[in-house]
């Protein structure tokens, strides 16, 4: 029996570059994290310079590889010098992860005004639809690669005091979909990640409160709201080789909620 590892090495991001955008906390900074730790070189995102600036100093201190591009996902100016610097100081990209997003109205559907819908929308379906094309052609001349769209359990079913935003993340799924269809020919694989209630100061509107925390947890089979840490490797494997045949997929990280 063969003694050379096979399936290991198929998970490492060596000489892979990646972007993460909503990457100064949460979800986002776990998952650059994961990628800088499996080899990869990160950019870190988010639209204040010094958040991201301190995220990729506390990477480099650990002896990982990230540099801080700060660029407002609701502008696609930005959106656009964000791929092209992104480029500039690594030579290329081969990952993108879509994790940025905006939700500024908590309650009912009609209490969302134009100004706070037309945000959600371009924060959480525009600007990743923006920054895809943008890199396209840099991914499909390098030979393919990897785009992670960060989604929400919302997306697969409206939740109650977020239904825009559920609206947003169904669109984006959708959107991973069309994605993966037109762009598998060119070994560009795109999938979605649907979080469930994971404790981050974006979700603190649900797991504070602790009326909304129990019904949540009544209805998660495991018992618990989720850490971003949970996010992250599932993240790293979409990312990598272990994940060559996997595009178009929507994957389920909420501790058994949907199935519940």
């Amino acid at each position: 029996m063969s003694e050379q590892k096979r399936i290991q090495p198929l998970f490492q991001l060596d000489g892979k570059i990646a972007l993460v955008t909503g990457a100064s906390k949460g979800i986002g900074e776990a998952m650059a994290r994961g990628l800088a730790e499996f080899g990869a070189k990160v950019v870190v995102s988010s639209r204040k310079q010094d958040a991201v600036d301190a995220v990729a100093e506390a990477f480099r201190a650990d002896g990982l590889e990230a540099t801080g591009i700060a660029a407002n996902m609701g502008n696609i100016e930005e959106i656009h010098a964000l791929v092209d610097k992104t480029v500039k100081a690594y030579g290329g990209l081969d990952i993108i992860i879509n994790n940025a997003a905006a939700n500024p109205v908590f309650g009912p559907i009609q209490n969302t005004e134009e100004r706070a819908f037309d945000k959600i929308i371009d924060v959480n379906l525009k600007g990743p639809f923006e920054l895809c094309k943008k890199a396209y052609p840099i991914l499909k001349e390098r030979g393919g690669g990897s785009i992670i769209n960060i989604s929400s359990i919302g997306g697969l079913k409206p939740e109650r005091g977020i239904g825009i935003y559920s609206v947003s993340k169904a669109a984006i799924n959708s959107l991973t979909q069309a994605m993966a269809q037109d762009w598998g020919a060119d070994n560009i694989r795109v999938n979605a990640i649907c979080p469930g209630l994971i404790k981050t100061k974006f979700s603190e509107a649900l797991w504070n409160d602790e009326a909304i925390l129990q019904r949540f947890l009544k209805k998660i089979p495991l018992r618990r709201a989720g850490i971003a840490d949970d996010i992250a490797g599932l993240a790293v494997y979409l990312a990598s080789d272990a994940a060559a045949y996997c595009t178009g997929g929507i994957y389920r990280v909420d501790g058994g909620y949907a199935a519940a």
